[in-house]
């Protein structure tokens, strides 16, 4: 009983620690990010220093790369630390529906991200600032379709340049964008997983035509 009480006090001590240190990761990460859009809307990106960014966030240049591999990734938000393989490996290791698991994919993602109106709003403020952020986040984007072709064909088994993985993966453009448009748009944000699966379910009708 003594040994189980003790195992139980270290793990809660443990499980605090790794709380307050993620906690601490997250405000890091969202000072970084807020405070490079603002920077950006005032000056634009070539405005300020990565210096400049870390001295107004209380943190070092080394720090600001252990949170972000550029200032154009801080400003769209997209830190060094966002992990998604645990929910890439689960999406490969199913079996169920291609199509639903893969909005299921994109949905989760999105629903880590933390994305919010105001933060939002700010990307695009800053992006209408600096248009090359536009371009920038489509580089990402391109290669996060690459990324995800790859785990199409790794879930199904297909080989490398299957047309039918880069057709499921592109398609899902028209689906999620809009769930996403209609998202922010909201005043009352409604469920984003309900919106992308009542268009995932409308596609599914018109190819039925």
């Amino acid at each position: 009983m003594h040994y189980r009480a003790l195992g139980a006090i270290l793990h809660y001590v443990t499980e605090s620690a790794l709380s307050l240190r993620d906690r601490k990761t997250r405000e890091t990460e969202r000072v970084l990010r807020r405070l490079a859009r603002w920077l950006t809307i005032e000056h634009g990106l070539a405005g300020f220093t990565i210096e400049e960014l870390c001295t107004g966030a209380g943190v070092s240049r080394r720090t600001f790369f252990n949170y972000y591999a550029s200032k154009e990734n801080a400003v769209l938000g997209l830190p060094v630390r966002s992990d998604t393989t645990e929910l890439d490996e689960a999406f490969v290791a199913g079996t169920g529906p291609l199509m639903e698991a893969l909005v299921d994919l994109l949905v989760a993602r999105f629903e880590r991200s933390g994305l919010d109106h105001t933060e939002i709003a700010e990307v695009i403020q800053a992006a209408k600032r600096e248009p090359r952020l536009i371009a920038h986040a489509i580089e990402l984007m391109e290669e996060a379709v690459r990324d995800d072709i790859r785990l199409v064909e790794r879930r199904e088994g297909w080989p490398a340049g299957d047309r039918r993985a880069a057709v499921a993966v592109k398609i899902l453009g028209p689906i999620v964008q809009p769930s996403l448009e209609e998202f922010f748009d909201a005043d009352t944000p409604p469920d984003f997983r309900a919106l992308a699966f009542e268009r995932l379910a409308t596609a599914r009708t018109l190819f039925a035509l």
